[in-house]
C-alpha cells in the first residue's frame, strides 16, 4: 500500500507501479482507437465480452503494423540486393 509521505518504496511496490505506468498508455489507446470507451453488449458478461474484444483487436493491430514493418524492411533489401530493371511500384518504395 503507497502512503503519503513515505520517503522509500518497497520492491513490490515499485514493480507495480512499472507495471502501471506501462500498461496505462494501453488502456488510452485501446479507448481511442478500439472503442473501449463505449460499450454496446448487455450486462457483466457484455461488459467482459467486451474488454476481451477491444483488447485481441489492440493487439491484432499492433501485429499488424509490426508485419507491416517487416514487409516494408524486406521489400527495401530485396530492392538493394537486385540489380535488375524495377518495376514502377517498387521505385516508389525505394524513393520513401
Amino acid at each position: 500500500m503507497l502512503i503519503s509521505g513515505t520517503r522509500r518504496l518497497s520492491y513490490a511496490l515499485k514493480r507495480h507501479l512499472r507495471r502501471r505506468a506501462a500498461v496505462e498508455p494501453e488502456i488510452g489507446h485501446m479507448k481511442n482507437d478500439g472503442l473501449l470507451g463505449r460499450n454496446f453488449l448487455k450486462g457483466m458478461v457484455g461488459d467482459a465480452m467486451n474488454a476481451l474484444l477491444c483488447g485481441a483487436g489492440h493487439n491484432l493491430r499492433k501485429i499488424l503494423a509490426r508485419a507491416r514493418f517487416g514487409l516494408y524492411r524486406f521489400l527495401l533489401a530485396l530492392l538493394e540486393t537486385t540489380p535488375q530493371v524495377r518495376p514502377r511500384w517498387l521505385q516508389c518504395l525505394q524513393a520513401a
